[in-house]
């Protein structure tokens, strides 16, 4: 197979062995595979991939068609259209999964669409829902609105039944943070204003967590998703106390098969049927070719998007 292999700090398309599925594993031929900051990360050498994943090929979710099953793997048959959370890899002509980590693609769910779907609506369901305990009523805010787990979020939460707040600096995109289901868009420090917020998705880091924590209600909750503005801040533990509060990070990529497993399942579950009705979507910003993902990263990194980014693979 020809995979995008870090090499000095760059991605290089070059031939790799195809991998073989182990007993539980499913081989997937990669039509679609979105594009993550944690990619732009690992090929800087800042964020290595976990134990099991392949170590130089980035890559935390496709698309694509089932090409063979381990013996133990009795989920998909080969031709299934599946999708797929993965701790690396994706950014390749082929990928080895654990049948735990595979979501059958809905019907009338494009590729490009299920390439982007996985990561992000995964880090958004398990953070608003699994971990934060999302409810009716409850007023949330999205902060760094506009990119994948954003956009994902805010139509999470709006089909909870809660009031969304979305915030973003690129003013171009606030009337698509709306059409998306938030019931505001507005600048970062507007958005603020609106509070006191039941759950804040801190999708940004630094300083936005002692942000949130100001206008949070009591017993409300902060989930540290991103760490673009950075990775420490100065917190006010007496609001913390006060509030009654909770603070929790969340990363999917470290997390062990089955844990994941448990994630992907209530995904199927609860999301899957929505996403086949066309009450999710996928936002794309942009595609490339699968060869050429080194330019995908670049866009990625310049921000002002809305949605995600997807690599496609050429030819038949």
């Amino acid at each position: 197979m020809k995979a995008n292999c870090i090499a000095d700090g760059s991605l290089v398309w070059q031939d790799r062995p195809d991998p073989t599925p182990g007993d539980r594993e499913v081989l997937i031929e990669v039509a679609a595979a979105g594009v993550n900051a944690a990619d732009v990360m690992q090929v800087r050498g800042a964020y290595p991939a976990p134990p099991g994943s392949p170590p130089d090929i980035p890559g935390l979710e496709l698309a694509g068609v089932v090409a063979a099953v381990g013996s133990m793997a009795g989920r998909f048959k080969p031709g299934q259209r599946v999708m797929a959370l993965v701790g690396g890899g994706a950014h390749a002509e082929l990928a080895a999964v654990d049948e735990g980590s595979v979501l059958p693609i809905p019907e009338g769910v494009e590729m490009s669409a299920a390439g982007g779907f996985p990561e992000a609506f995964t880090t958004a369901w398990d953070a608003l829902v699994l971990q934060g305990g999302l409810r009716a009523g409850d007023r949330v805010l999205v902060t760094g609105a506009a990119g994948g787990v954003g956009t994902a979020a805010i139509q999470l939460a709006a089909l909870a039944g809660a009031t969304v707040i979305a915030s973003c600096r690129n003013p171009d995109r606030l009337g698509d943070l709306r059409s998306l289901g938030a019931a505001e868009a507005l600048d970062p420090a507007t958005a603020l204003s609106r509070g006191p917020f039941d759950l804040v998705l801190e999708l940004v880091g630094g300083p936005g967590v002692a942000q949130a924590m100001a206008v949070l209600d009591i017993h409300g909750r902060i989930a540290v998703i991103g760490l673009g503005a950075g990775r420490s801040t100065e917190l006010d533990l007496s609001l913390l106390m006060g509030r009654r509060a909770r603070i929790f990070g969340s990363t999917l990529r470290a997390r062990s098969l089955a844990e994941k497993a448990l994630v992907v399942a209530s995904v199927e579950k609860r999301l899957l049927p929505l996403l086949q009705s066309g009450r999710l979507q996928v936002p794309l910003a942009a595609s490339f070719p699968l060869s050429h993902a080194g330019d995908a990263y670049s866009h990625l990194v310049k921000g002002g998007k809305l949605g995600k980014i997807v690599v496609l693979r050429e030819g038949p």
